[in-house]
């Protein structure tokens, strides 16, 4: 194939199957190129007559393993075949075409695990044997909801998958009788692990449809008995989980209402800097919504945004508008107000800032028993400051690059749309999570301020909390009266 163009896969593939490795054994029996393909008649698979066009390849594979292609051929798969169905599965499909490996190659397609989740999901999950033929369809989801598919995923190598049940190369429909899983020999398909089954095992469904049951009519009184736990479960759980909510909301409210009356007579934010705030917080909201939204469609957060990938972009396109205009805002109020140029001197990093960093530490330790004293802004909220101005920038270079690709591609090549991509999704990730450790404990969840800081509503903080957290300035504000 050297010097043709075709790949060498196919060889290479080989070099590494199960046949290949007999051969180098000495098992001069073991299948070779021309035992599958011929010697000077060779054919593309898509002739019929060929030795590997699909219709011909259990006789093909029959030539070595004649017991398991005389069992195949029986089956629903081979009779199938044999009517001409083109979707059947051969012994290819299962086992691979020049990759074959042993059958319970933790690697391979036939490996305990990969039974239940590939090699018999490729048909038998998705809708097309249901449009086309009546087979049943979530075959492989309603396994992976069993006892026995969740024992599997969580790696058990003895626990039964579809082949346990069904058969492997013998597989026949239920109303066969000499299928694994017909009525009268349920029991000793089932006693093959659970030792002593008998008939009352073997009733019920094995295929449960999750739902917490299904919405299909059926006379199991399995699914009957479900369904009414069901009826009798939902609406006790609504109700006791609902009465609770209420009582605690209740609760929360008095408190909090209590808590936003405390005298809070400091001045933390101006409304300028509370309008932008607002500005930052609701697009950031929306844009990590949005964003996680885009990137995972179907994860269980998305569907608040609806359905639509159309609308999501636009929602995700008009929240990043509105936070490059606060950011353009906010660095014209930096440059062109005193308030805003006062903000700047305070939020500089400082050697302090290092030496208060090492001093909480050691206070928080119990290294030391004095915490350092804090000026208007500390460390951490430099440090967050100084990240949002950042990551704003990164989100917004790289977003605008993506938003406009085309016209980035007049300049750049198109592999930086790939990596403004990567840059783009990582920010996301770090900003969503630094908001959430970082902000969050900083605003609500720390024990002085739970439930929350109300400076982000009114600006205002109490002197008891600002003594606390800014020892130095609140003794400026004090001395100034």
């Amino acid at each position: 194939m050297q010097g043709s163009g075709i790949s060498n896969r196919p060889f290479l593939s080989y070099r590494e199957s199960v046949h290949a490795k007999a051969i180098a054994r000495g098992n001069m029996s073991a299948a070779v190129c021309t035992d599958c393909h011929n010697s000077h008649d060779i054919e593309s698979a898509s002739n019929q007559k060929s030795s590997i066009a699909k219709v011909n390849i259990p006789n093909t594979c029959g030539k070595c393993h004649r017991t398991e292609t005389t069992e195949f051929m029986q089956s629903i798969h081979g009779q199938a075949i044999e009517r001409g169905v083109s979707r059947a599965p051969v012994c290819t499909n299962c086992h691979g075409i020049h990759d074959i490996m042993m059958p319970f190659d933790g690697t391979t397609a036939t490996a305990s695990a990969a039974v239940a989740t590939e090699s018999c999901a490729k048909c038998h999950e998705g809708v097309t044997l249901t449009q086309e033929f009546g087979v049943a369809s979530g075959r492989v989801s309603s396994y992976k909801d069993s006892y026995h598919g969740l024992a599997s995923q969580l790696g058990s190598k003895v626990v039964a998958n579809c082949a346990s049940c069904h058969g492997v190369h013998n597989i026949l429909p239920s109303a066969d009788p000499r299928s694994m899983i017909n009525a009268s020999n349920l029991p000793q398909t089932c006693g093959q692990c659970h030792v002593g089954a008998g008939v009352n095992f073997t009733r019920g469904k094995i295929h449960f449809a999750s739902e917490l049951v299904t919405n299909v009519a059926t006379h199991d009184m399995g699914a009957r008995g479900t369904r009414i736990v069901r009826w009798i479960y939902l609406p006790l759980i609504i109700l006791t989980i609902g009465g609770m909510f209420l009582h605690n909301a209740l609760i929360w409210r008095k408190k909090v209402i209590a808590k936003r009356r405390q005298v809070r007579n400091i001045v933390r934010l101006s409304v300028n800097q509370r309008a932008q705030h607002w500005l930052l917080l609701t697009s950031f909201i929306v844009l990590v919504f949005s964003g996680f939204a885009l990137q995972y469609p179907d994860a269980t957060l998305a569907w608040l945004l609806g359905s639509s990938e159309y609308l999501r972009r636009i929602i995700h396109r008009a929240a990043a508008v509105i936070m490059l205009v606060a950011g353009t805002y906010h660095l014209l109020y930096l440059a062109m107000s005193k308030e805003g140029r006062q903000w700047v001197r305070d939020m500089l990093p400082k050697l302090k800032d290092v030496r208060d960093l090492i001093g909480n530490f050691s206070y928080y330790l119990g290294v030391k028993r004095v915490k350092p004293r804090i000026a208007r802004f500390g460390y951490a909220e430099k440090a967050e400051y100084w990240a949002v101005v950042w990551g704003t920038f990164i989100m917004g270079l790289t977003g605008l690059m993506i938003w406009f690709k085309i016209s980035v591609f007049g300049f750049l090549a198109r592999w930086w749309i790939d990596i403004a991509l990567s840059v783009h999704f990582y920010e996301a990730v770090l900003a969503t999570l630094a908001i959430i450790v970082w902000h969050f404990y900083q605003v609500i969840f720390d024990p002085d301020v739970y439930p929350v800081n109300f400076a982000f509503i009114d600006g205002r903080v109490s002197e008891e909390l600002y003594r606390e957290e800014h020892e130095l300035d609140y003794e400026e504000l004090r001395n100034r009266g």
